[in-house]
C-alpha cells in the first residue's frame, strides 16, 4: 500500500510539473493572444471515414488547385491544441496552397485524453490495428480513395504528443508512409504508461540503439524499405528532454541499417544539422539541434521568404522554417516543379495586342528553363468566324513549338477554311503534349 502511495504521488508531482510547464509555455509566447484578430477556419471535418476505433475526429485541407495526384501530408497537433492551431502555426496549409498537395489533420477530443494529447504511451492506441492508430490510418485510406492522394507520397509529421504519435504511425503502418519528421517528440515505445510516458519526457532515457529499433521491427511485419526521418528539437526544451531526439535518431538509425557517425555535419546559423545517407548518397534521417529554442515548432523569420506559420504558444521564431525544410527533405515540390519544366501552352489574348486574338506558346532551351515566349496571331477579335486557312494557324503554332509542322490534305474546301482555328490548334498541341 504504501509503495502504491508514493507511486500515486510521484505521478501527481510529475502531472503538476507537466501542467505548469505548459502553462510557463504559454505566459512566455511570442503572441499576446488577447490581441490577435480571429483567424479564419480554413480546415473542413469529414465524419464517415472509417469504423475510428480510436474515436478521433478528421479534418483536412484540400487546395483549390491540387495536383491531379497530390501528395498527402498528416500533420498531428500536441497537447492542448486543436487541428486549427496546428494548421495556423505550422502553416501547412498554406504551403498546400502553394505546392498542391492534401493535409490530413486528426484531432484528439477530450472526452479520449482531458489535455487533448494523443495517447502515444497506450498500448491499446499504439499497436497495428487498434485505437487511435488505426483510426488515423483510415483516415489515410480514405484520402487515397476519395481525394486521389498518390500512394507513393504519404507523409506524417507532429509536434511533442503529436509528433510521439507520428513515431507510433511511422512504426506500425511504415509501408504507407514515405517519410516522416519528429519535432520535439519521443522515440517509438518510450512508454506504456502515463507515468512512463513522464518519465520519458522528463529524464534522459539510455537505451540501445539495437533495443530501440527492435521495438519498430516488432510493430508490423513490414521488411522495408522504410520511412526517410526529419527530427527537430530545441536545446533548451524543459518538456521534452532533448536527449529524446537522440533516442529517435538512433532508433532509427538502427532502423535503416546506419553507422552512427553522421555523413556529414552543417552549420545553419546557430544551428547544427546532422546527415545520414545511404551508399548512393540518399539521405534517409536528418537531424536538427536548434540552439536554444524551447518546446515547440521553429519557425523562420516573419519577413523570410521560406517561412511558413505564425509565431505563438509552441511556434516559436527560431530563424528557420521547420515546415519548409521538411517539405523540401520530403521533395514535395517535385511535381510543381515537373509541371513547370514541361513545355506548356497558354491560350489568352496576345497581351501586347488588345484587339488580337493570340495564343502564347511557351519555349524551352535545354535545361528545361522557359527561354522565351511567342504569339501566334489567331486573327481579328471583332470577327466570330476566323476568315483565314486554318491550316497556316496550326502550321504556325507547331513551327512556334518547335515541332515538325504536321501533313494536311491537298485541298480544303470553303467551309474548313471558315472555321474558328483555335479550338483545332487547341486539339493539335494537346497531341504534341504541349497543353493537358
Amino acid at each position: 500500500m504504501a509503495d502504491f502511495r508514493r507511486a500515486m504521488d510521484r505521478l501527481s508531482a510529475m502531472r503538476q510539473k507537466f501542467d505548469a510547464l505548459l502553462a510557463a509555455a504559454r505566459l512566455t509566447s511570442h503572441r499576446d493572444e488577447k490581441a490577435a484578430a480571429p483567424a479564419a477556419q480554413r480546415l473542413q471535418e469529414l465524419a464517415a471515414f472509417g469504423a475510428n476505433p480510436g474515436n478521433l475526429r478528421m479534418l483536412f485541407y484540400r487546395p483549390e488547385q491540387s495536383l491531379s495526384s497530390p501528395p498527402l501530408v498528416v500533420a498531428l497537433h500536441g497537447c492542448g491544441q486543436t487541428a486549427e492551431e496546428y494548421d495556423r502555426g505550422t502553416g501547412w496549409s498554406s504551403l498546400a496552397d502553394r505546392l498542391g498537395f492534401v493535409v490530413l489533420y486528426p484531432q484528439q477530443q477530450q472526452s479520449n485524453n482531458p489535455k487533448n494529447c494523443f495517447s502515444w504511451f497506450l498500448p491499446g492506441d499504439t499497436r497495428r490495428g487498434h485505437g487511435e492508430a488505426l483510426s488515423i490510418q483510415q483516415m489515410v485510406e480514405h484520402a487515397v480513395q476519395h481525394f486521389g492522394v498518390d500512394r507513393r507520397r504519404v507523409f506524417v509529421t507532429g509536434l511533442s504528443a503529436g509528433a510521439a504519435m507520428a513515431a507510433v504511425m511511422l512504426a506500425t503502418y511504415p509501408e504507407i508512409f514515405a517519410g516522416g519528421a519528429l519535432i520535439a517528440g519521443l522515440p517509438y515505445g518510450s512508454a506504456r504508461t502515463v507515468q512512463q510516458a513522464f518519465e520519458a519526457m522528463f529524464t534522459d532515457q539510455h537505451v540501445s540503439a539495437p533495443a530501440l529499433g527492435d521495438r519498430i521491427r516488432a510493430a508490423s511485419p513490414h521488411r522495408g524499405p522504410w520511412p526517410k526521418i526529419s527530427i527537430w528539437h530545441g536545446t533548451a526544451d524543459t518538456i521534452v528532454k532533448p536527449s529524446n531526439a537522440e533516442g529517435s535518431i538512433r532508433q532509427w538509425l538502427d532502423v535503416h541499417g546506419l553507422a552512427a557517425t553522421p555523413s556529414h555535419q552543417q552549420k545553419l546559423g546557430r544551428h547544427t544539422r546532422r546527415v545520414w545517407n545511404d551508399s548512393e548518397g540518399s539521405t534517409l534521417v536528418e537531424a536538427f539541434s536548434i540552439s536554444g529554442m524551447a518546446h515547440g515548432v521553429p519557425l523562420g523569420p516573419a519577413s523570410g521568404g521560406d517561412n511558413c506559420g505564425t509565431a505563438g504558444p509552441f511556434f516559436l521564431e527560431a530563424e528557420i522554417s521547420s515546415t519548409h525544410h521538411i517539405a523540401k527533405f520530403w521533395a514535395l515540390d517535385d511535381s510543381v516543379a515537373e509541371m513547370a519544366r514541361a513545355p506548356m501552352t497558354v491560350f489568352q489574348p496576345a497581351q501586347n495586342r488588345p484587339d488580337a486574338r493570340g495564343i502564347l506558346v511557351a519555349r524551352q532551351n535545354d535545361d528545361d528553363r522557359p527561354d522565351s515566349v511567342e504569339t501566334v496571331d489567331l486573327g481579328s477579335a471583332q470577327d466570330k468566324t476566323v476568315s483565314h486557312d486554318a491550316r497556316a494557324a496550326i502550321a504556325a503554332a507547331f513551327k512556334a513549338a518547335g515541332l515538325p509542322i504536321p501533313k494536311f490534305p491537298s485541298e480544303a474546301s470553303e467551309a474548313t477554311a471558315q472555321v474558328d482555328p483555335a479550338p483545332i490548334i487547341e486539339a493539335a498541341l494537346k497531341a504534341a503534349g504541349l497543353r493537358q
